[in-house]
């Protein structure tokens, strides 16, 4: 069983959701993200996204946008989200996921990308412009080495296209609330629950829901439907206004906390 298995194991046996935050590698710098990973562990994160900046983002709103931009700008590079992984592997981090575009996985080559991810400690890959048709190769490696690959879905996918990334997804089933890009939202769509309801009943997966969560209020609007919360765009813009890594840290552990109890009082028993 994998590290991300283990958590949703230990979580829905808990009663609750898994909260997950999104934040960018390198933004502004690798020293201040060191700070803002142990401050999520600090406050209780149960897995961690952490992005790799890329110059044309796929599905990301511009807050995130921007943050790819500061940390791209700042030289950060593939090497040194590596070297500050791997420095951080005797802190007791919760799993982390890369979120990376296939580009910089096929410009490294898969094995080669997958094996110091690895050895680096992540967990899982999270890979948006990887179609589920195509990734067999990858979720191969991936499996071998250990790692999940975590597959996104839309509301608008076909029930085709379903069938695809439930066979090709391990970990967690990556649920977009809305169609389009990532970005904190007041409300979420009403049609979600019918969505998380129908994979629910197809898979086995847990189902964690982004793209649009903007913070703990609208965790009870997914108790007893989800399994986890992701949240990006909300922690990563009150990241941008701290000038400090000692700053950030705080403010990730204090967000990262406040998830943390929502979920823990919002979930009742799972359906399974």
């Amino acid at each position: 069983m994998t590290r991300v298995a283990q958590v949703f194991q230990q979580t829905v046996s808990e009663s609750r959701m898994a909260f997950m935050p999104f934040v960018t590698a390198g933004d502004p710098n690798p020293e201040t993200t060191r700070e803002v990973l142990l401050g999520l562990r600090d406050g209780g994160a149960d897995l961690i996204e952490l992005g790799f900046p890329y110059s044309d983002p796929i599905a990301d709103g511009p807050v995130i946008q921007a943050s790819y931009t500061r940390a791209l700008e700042n030289g950060v590079t593939v090497q040194q989200i590596m070297d500050l992984m791997r420095g951080l592997k005797e802190e007791s981090l919760p799993p982390v996921m890369a979120m990376v575009s296939f580009a910089i996985i096929f410009r490294h080559g898969v094995t080669e990308f997958i094996r110091e991810a690895s050895d680096a400690g992540f967990s899982g890959l999270i890979i948006p412009d990887l179609p589920a048709d195509e990734a067999e190769e990858t979720a191969g490696v991936a499996r071998t080495a250990g790692m999940d690959l975590v597959q996104l879905i839309a509301p608008t996918t076909s029930a085709a296209r379903t069938r695809q990334i439930l066979e090709a997804s391990s970990g967690f089933l990556y649920c977009i609330s809305v169609a389009g890009t990532t970005g904190a939202r007041t409300e979420l769509p009403e049609e979600l629950s019918t969505q998380l309801k129908s994979l629910r009943a197809a898979s086995d997966l847990p189902l964690a829901v982004g793209f649009g969560i903007s913070g703990p209020d609208q965790v009870p609007t997914l108790a007893g439907i989800a399994d986890g919360v992701i949240v990006g765009s909300a922690i990563v813009r009150q990241l941008a206004e701290t000038a400090t890594p000692a700053a950030a840290s705080a403010v990730a552990s204090s967000f990262a906390a406040s998830m943390k109890t929502a979920v823990q009082q919002a979930n009742p028993s799972l359906p399974r």
